[in-house]
């Protein structure tokens, strides 16, 4: 196949992504095409489906690419502060609608309810974050809390920091949630000592901790299911 000239506005108009999606639609276009129509413009030496091309292939896919800071996607020659805040703000924008819905109208009822709300927006994250979710008696999301963000110990996870909004609202019950970088969900020791503690903790205060969730790459661990609570 000849080689197309560096800017795609000299290219076939039949060939080219924004063309191409606007009269058959977005199913029909290439990972790296679609990435390409968000980059804009490519380089004196490469377009910009060329680019993200190069992108794809240094991560690997588009999930790994989702979780890169703008400070990384400006490293590519061709990727400056406006394109990589334009594919971030993407990116995010996926994992919202891939999130389902409204968090402030969310029911948890099972692990699995959380499981398919928070996995969008955390697996993917670079560092460990442990949230609350602060529930009314039917279950229903009042809050949702950020209680730490970084190395998961005792002493950032304290319980007067995570029973404190839930006192303010006040909640029936909480559950915590917290991602692990590693891709691996399995809960460590640490996980199962803070959980044990928390659970406690909220017991004294009348507060119930109805599970403790942690998310992964690889998918998801209830403690709750797991007996570990």
């Amino acid at each position: 196949m000849a080689e197309f000239p560096y800017k795609i506005t000299r290219w076939p108009k039949k060939e080219r992504p924004r063309e191409r999606l606007l009269e058959h639609g977005p199913q029909y276009l290439t990972e790296a095409e679609l990435l390409g129509i968000l980059i804009g413009k490519g380089t004196r030496k490469k377009t910009a489906v060329d680019l993200a091309r190069e992108i794809l292939d240094q991560y690997g896919s588009l999930q790994k690419i989702s979780s890169r800071s703008t400070a990384e996607l400006t490293a590519f020659k061709g990727i400056g502060s406006a394109k990589a805040a334009i594919l971030s703000a993407a990116f995010e924008l996926a994992r919202r609608i891939q999130s389902r819905g409204d968090s402030n109208k969310k029911s948890f009822k099972r692990s699995s309810d959380v499981a398919n709300h928070y996995l969008p927006l955390m697996r993917d994250l670079r560092k460990e974050v442990f949230k609350v979710l602060l529930l009314n008696r039917a279950n229903r999301l009042i809050k949702e809390v950020m209680i730490s963000e970084g190395t998961l110990d005792a002493s950032i996870v304290h319980p007067r920091d995570v029973f404190r909004e839930a006192l303010f609202e006040p909640a029936a019950g909480v559950i915590l949630i917290h991602n692990h970088p590693s891709g691996n969900p399995n809960p460590s020791e640490e996980d199962i000592r803070i959980t044990k503690q928390l659970v406690e903790a909220g017991r004294l205060l009348g507060i119930r901790v109805y599970d403790h969730i942690i998310l992964a790459e690889e998918g998801y661990r209830s403690l709750a299911d797991d007996g570990l609570l």
